[in-house]
């Protein structure tokens, strides 16, 4: 198949079957075009509409983007999900305000250089937004590429992904950048899919050594496998009579950098699940809620176990239900900035910063749990 037939069967697609009125597509500006890419890594294209239009209608330009609160930043991106797409969004949206005067660059080498930004990414940014010619390797075109050239090996491997790139290259055609550019992400979203390809609606069929061999699943290979570990932490409920919990802000780096969760101890000596080590943990809590907050409690109830699943480790939360034995909420005597979030009046994330979703689904737990009878 020729570089020309390639292209040109994929445009002809796209003028027929492609994405053409998408939120990012009415005004494709390179700010606009930036954030959509950003949101759309590892992430439907349904669930991204919503948030891209909040996104926008409160972040309009860059340099508003720049001067908002990374915590705002964060409160409209809970439940996207992968929080530090924000926080390099919010980074990179501050470099272009003071290296850049408030302009989003157009060189692809100044848009790498921004924080969270890759070569597909930057290239993606630069065709669809200002039609140039460069190249793209998100996942649907890899998923693509592999099948019509039937490639083997993982894509995440040097040698196989450099192979990747090649073809990429090659098939990048001179004329129309921004459809094309599209056209690959739509194929592969909606034609060339992971599971069932429908192979009878792709334009390149013919051409598909995957398809030919019958082996269309095989393509691309999969990661190796490999386990997960599995971290555990103990999440504290601490709440009052009123109803208002503790919330503390994360530090800015780490897993959930930047967001709001609850107050957690950590006991080295912990035997999981049975009885010498739940009363070790039981007096730590006590002792991390006289220390931080001045005041004793109840005896702490455990809640199951939740696992939250993050690129690299399994992480399994234990809450525990801490009530303080006064009727209003204590103050903070130290540690990093917290809130007493009240769970009746608000519902969950409306008057906070972000919140990652095990935290959301613990306060609406919270909240349906109602406020606790004084004996």
């Amino acid at each position: 198949m020729t570089t020309t037939s390639f292209s040109d069967r994929v445009l002809a697609w796209y003028d027929r079957h492609g994405r053409k009125d998408l939120p990012w597509q009415r005004t494709p500006t390179p700010y606009r075009v930036w954030v959509s890419e950003v949101m759309l890594q590892q992430t439907r294209v349904a669930t991204v509409i919503p948030y891209f239009e909040r996104f926008m209608a409160r972040f309009p330009d860059v340099v508003t983007l720049a001067d908002a609160a990374l915590d705002e930043v964060l409160h409209l991106w809970s439940g996207l999900g992968y929080y530090a797409r924000a926080r390099n969004l919010h980074r990179a949206a501050g470099q272009v305000r003071g290296a850049h005067g408030g302009v989003f660059p157009t060189d692809l080498e100044a848009v790498q250089a921004l924080p969270g930004i890759g070569r597909s990414t930057a290239g993606a940014i630069l065709a669809l937004a200002c039609g140039q010619r460069h190249a793209i390797l998100d996942g649907n075109v890899k998923r693509v590429l592999t099948r019509v050239h039937a490639v083997p090996g993982w894509p995440g491997e040097a040698a196989v992904l450099a192979r990747l790139w090649a073809y990429a290259e090659a098939a990048t055609p001179h004329v129309r950048l921004a459809d094309y550019t599209q056209a690959m992400m739509d194929l592969g979203a909606t034609v060339c899919t992971r599971t069932r390809p429908d192979c009878a609606r792709c334009p390149l069929a013919a051409d598909c050594a995957a398809r030919r061999a019958g082996n269309q699943a095989a393509y691309p290979a999969p990661r190796p496998r490999r386990v997960l570990p599995v971290r555990t932490t103990q999440m504290l409920l601490v709440r009052d009579s009123n109803g208002a919990v503790l919330l503390q802000q994360r530090p800015p780096t780490g897993i959930w950098g930047g967001l709001w969760s609850f107050p957690e101890v950590e006991t080295p000596g912990q035997i999981g699940g049975q009885i010498g080590g739940e009363i070790e943990i039981e007096d730590e809590i006590a002792r991390w809620c006289h220390r931080a907050l001045g005041r004793r409690i109840d005896r702490p109830q455990p809640w199951p176990t939740l696992r939250h699943t993050f690129s690299h480790f399994h992480l399994d939360i234990t809450p525990w239900l801490v009530d303080l034995r006064d009727h209003h909420a204590a103050t903070v005597l130290e540690g990093p900035p917290t809130v007493w979030y009240n769970t009746r009046t608000a519902a969950s994330g409306e008057s906070i910063g972000g919140l990652a979703a095990p935290i959301t689904r613990l306060l609406e737990a919270l909240r349906r749990l109602g406020v606790r009878r004084e004996a």
